[in-house]
């Protein structure tokens, strides 16, 4: 009897290789696409057709967009988190792809779980650290195999599909792109070597010469810190996630460049346009800087920098990291209110916030008026900087006396 293995499969060039090369290794594969989003319900069909051509057992499909909204893209948005400044961890759609494939291995009463993640990337850790939280699953990761064996892997791969009359997408061979909700991110050709992206690198955003005319305004809702509305009409997340994306990309708003650490060693350089989670963390940055105290805002950071390294790095279910979450949902309390998204292009600016919480003292406008005499100001200047001045004090002293 043949064994069962659930393969991910996203119907890219990777994963098309997995399908196929386990299947000639006489495995009954069931290939599962779980939608994130980014993809139409067309492509969605035609990469099912394209597992049942190659000859999976069964195929199925997933969404999973709510389950990214709430766990992810809420604490995402909560704590600003990006990798070194940078990079807002749009590949995070990975841990719950792998959660619903177990799920379906559990069904199967199967414990052989298959992905196309090589060995130079983040992504590998991502998976293969998942599958040993959740539970006791053997995994295969044909394509990090065929790295023992072949050095250009990819033209080994098209070079076999080919050969076996399967298609590869024209711009597969040059990139290799993801995409779902949260973005786009694009490698390879030139974005691999350091050098500048190739025109045909653009993928969801219009360049310049294709940016409307008008000027463009978004009001969006927060409630406890979750996005809730836009320009006052009430929605789900998943639709504000696709509302910015589609208004934005218009604009070329969210593209951008990023060189990161691998988790094993090597710089990984990608090109991504994320144009809704730009416009959350903006919008959000400005009202929770208008609200939370100082204290509060200064600890942010912190939290949000160890979240980054968490989920980045592939340790989406350590403990650490339900912790910080638990602080980060507390922060959002009183962040309710709305603010006003503006650009003209590329830069997506908050322009206006209005909440009952702005912390701020109708007696004292910041550089017109206050509620404190200059005496009061010229004491406090000289309190808070008695230490300051007193240490300088003191070695100039010394300086002066040697």
């Amino acid at each position: 009897m043949k064994q069962k293995i659930v393969l991910a499969f996203s119907g890219g060039l990777d994963t098309t290789y997995c399908l196929y090369d386990l299947i000639n290794k006489g495995y009954e594969v069931h290939s599962v696409f779980v939608n994130a989003g980014g993809i139409s319900d067309e492509e969605i069909n035609q990469i099912q057709q394209k597992a049942l051509k190659i000859g999976t057992t069964k195929h199925y499909s997933f969404d999973i967009q709510h389950d990214v909204w709430n766990d992810f893209v809420k604490p995402l948005v909560w704590s600003h988190a990006r990798m070194n400044n940078e990079y807002p961890l749009l590949c995070s759609d990975r841990y719950m792809i792998v959660k619903k494939c177990l799920e379906l291995c559990d069904e199967l009463e199967t414990n052989l779980f298959a992905h196309g993640c090589t060995a130079m990337g983040n992504d590998q850790f991502r998976f293969d650290q998942t599958v040993k939280s959740l539970g006791d699953y053997t995994i295969i990761a044909p394509i990090r195999d065929l790295q023992e064996e072949v050095s250009a892997v990819r033209d080994y791969e098209i070079e076999k599909l080919n050969e076996a009359g399967i298609r590869v997408a024209q711009q597969h061979k040059k990139y290799s792109i993801n995409e779902n909700m949260l973005g786009v991110t694009i490698s390879g050709g030139s974005i691999d070597q350091f050098q500048q992206p190739g025109e045909d690198s653009w993928h969801w955003l219009k360049s310049a010469k294709d940016w409307p005319k008008k000027s463009l305004t978004i009001k969006i809702g927060f409630e406890k810190g979750v996005a809730v509305s836009i320009n006052g009409e009430k929605l789900d997340g998943v639709s504000i996630i696709n509302y910015l994306n589609k208004k934005l990309s218009e604009y070329g708003v969210g593209r951008h460049i990023y060189t990161g650490d691998v988790s094993i060693g090597l710089k990984g350089r990608i090109v991504f346009e994320c144009p809704a989670i730009d416009a959350l963390i903006t919008a959000h940055q400005a009202i929770q800087d208008a609200v939370n105290s100082k204290f509060q805002n200064q600890f942010k950071d912190v939290i949000a920098n160890r979240w980054a390294e968490l989920v980045y790095y592939g340790y989406f279910h350590d403990p650490h990291k339900t912790d910080l979450e638990s602080y980060l949902k507390s922060s959002q309390e009183f962040i309710d209110g709305e603010v006003t998204l503006y650009t003209e292009g590329a830069i997506i600016t908050a322009v206006a916030i209005d909440s009952d919480y702005i912390v701020k003292d109708d007696k004292s406008v910041y550089a017109q008026s206050c509620n404190w005499s200059p005496a009061d100001a010229v004491g406090f200047i000289k309190l808070a900087g008695q230490a300051s001045t007193l240490v300088n004090s003191v070695r100039r002293r010394k300086a002066n006396a040697q």
